[in-house]
Parts: structure tokens; C-alpha cells; sequence
């Protein structure tokens, strides 16, 4: 069943939209708002996104009127306090979670004209992501997890690239070994290289060094900015880490389940 991203609730409109033709803000490197400084056209455009979870009294409207467009080959570090939506706005930029209302258009794909199935076949092509806690197969060595993508996708040498892109995280020696034989740093390098090995157009990280030491989280961070640099991949970084934030191109703040800045 399609998903149709026009509203059920009765949401209060507030979008951060331009008015006869005035200033919309400094827009250099590590500037914050919500567009787009590059005008090679937007790899991540939302529009008016609500989400609320939960049920009843519990219900919870976790994003508020979202307006954000991020260009191609962009690399945004999103900061905010804890539960202000950096990780929800995550999922719905991955596909993992459907707003409410509003529309959401990833690599030029309008995510609310896709079915559940045509929409994992577009986010397994096209959107990359590393979490915070690995999330690798147990029973797969290092070189199959990073392989499963590729083996989703159809590719007949997905164990070659598998082993390339083992070997461009520096884990060769490793790739026959399974998870509980690496330390945290190895297995967020097989969650990296997994993410990257389809040549993803978007590659999404939520806290991807909040589970290791701080020697460890550099390396990792310096791999992915790597294949963000080497490949062009729209990256979006969700941090605490405000050093690690203004490593990207720019910063976008979440407050209260809104880009800050926006109109309450």
C-alpha cells in the first residue's frame, strides 16, 4: 500500500519559508539553517514533516513542521539536546520511519510513492547508515556482513567488494573473524564499510562513535569523512560533539522536536 504523506492530524502550519525576496541568512560553511548552500540541487528535501509516536494520553509529537534540503554531496552535522528528534529525523531521512504529514525526497525519489517494498530496494541502493551500537549480524563473519548489502542488491562479485572495502578500513586481516572476535573500533569499521560498499548516495550516521574511546572515535570519524570525500556521498552526522559537527559543511540544530530558528 503507497504511502500518502498528506495529514491525518490537525497540525499547525509553520513553515520556515522565504517572503518577498528577503535575506534568508548566511549560508557559508558551518552556517545553520535549513537550506542548502550548494546549488548542485538537494539530495535530501523534507517538507512540512510532522511525526508523532505513541498512542492515546502517550502520544508524543516528536517532529514539528520540518523544512530542511541538503545538496549533493553536502556533509551536515546535526546537533541538539537529547529527545529534540535528531535521531527520529534520521529515520525518516533513511526511510525507516513515515511522518504524518509532509513530504520527504531522498536521491531525487519522492519516499511517499513507494510501497514498503520498493521503498527497502531504494533505501538498500541508495541510503547507507551506521549506528551508534554496530548493529552487525552475529553469525556472519566480517566479510559476509559487509556483503549482505551488495548480495541484496543482485551484485555477482558483492564478496570482492566486500573484501575492497574491508581492506579501505584497514580490517583484511579481519575478515573472517565474527563479530564478538572484534573490538568495538573493528566492528563499527565492518558497520562503515558495510554502509559504503553499495556506493550509497546518502550516508546517514547517528552517533557512529558514541559506543568507543576517544582514539577509536577519531579513526572512525576520519574513515567516513574519507569515503564521504572520496565518493561524493551526502553525508548527515548526528553528534554531541560539537569539534565533530563543525567538521561538515554545515550545522543544523534541533530544539523541541523543531530546526532551531523556526517559527514556534
Amino acid at each position: 500500500m503507497p504511502w500518502t504523506g498528506h495529514a491525518k492530524l490537525p497540525y499547525e502550519r509553520t513553515r520556515r519559508l522565504s517572503e518577498g525576496g528577503g535575506k534568508t541568512g548566511d549560508r557559508r560553511i558551518h552556517g545553520m539553517n535549513d537550506s542548502s548552500p550548494r546549488g548542485n540541487g538537494a539530495a535530501i528535501a523534507l517538507s512540512g514533516v510532522n511525526l508523532s509516536l505513541g498512542r492515546g494520553a502517550a502520544r508524543v509529537h516528536i517532529l514539528k513542521d520540518i523544512e530542511l534540503n541538503i545538496g549533493r554531496g553536502e556533509a551536515i552535522g546535526m546537533v541538539g539536546p537529547s529527545g529534540s528528534g535528531k535521531s527520529t529525523l534520521l529515520m525518516v531521512m533513511a526511510g525507516l520511519e513515515r511522518p504524518d504529514t509532509g513530504s520527504v525526497t531522498i536521491a531525487g525519489e519522492a519516499l511517499d510513492a513507494l510501497g514498503e517494498d520498493d521503498l527497502a530496494r531504494f533505501r538498500g541502493r541508495n541510503v547507507g547508515i551506521v549506528f551508534q551500537s554496530f548493529h552487525l549480524i552475529p553469525t556472519m563473519t566480517a566479510l559476509e556482513n559487509v556483503a549482505v548489502p551488495l548480495e541484496l542488491a543482485g551484485a555477482g562479485d558483492a564478496h570482492e567488494r566486500a573484501a575492497a572495502e574491508l581492506a579501505a578500513v584497514g580490517l583484511s586481516d579481519r575478515a573472517t573473524h565474527y563479530p564478538a572476535e572484534l573490538s568495538g573500533g573493528e566492528q563499527q569499521r565492518v558497520a562503515l564499510a558495510r554502509a559504503l560498499a553499495p556506493n550509497p548516495a546518502i550516508l546517514i550516521a547517528d552517533e557512529p562513535t558514541g559506543n568507543l574511546d576517544e582514539a577509536t572515535g577519531a579513526e572512525i570519524v576520519d574513515l567516513m569523512f574519507a569515503g564521504h570525500d572520496k565518493r561524493g556521498t551526502t553525508l548527515v552526522l548526528v553528534t554531541h560533539d560539537a569539534a565533530l559537527a563543525r567538521r561538515c559543511d554545515r550545522v543544523v540544530r534541533m530544539r523541541s522536536g523543531r530546526i532551531d530558528g523556526a517559527k514556534e
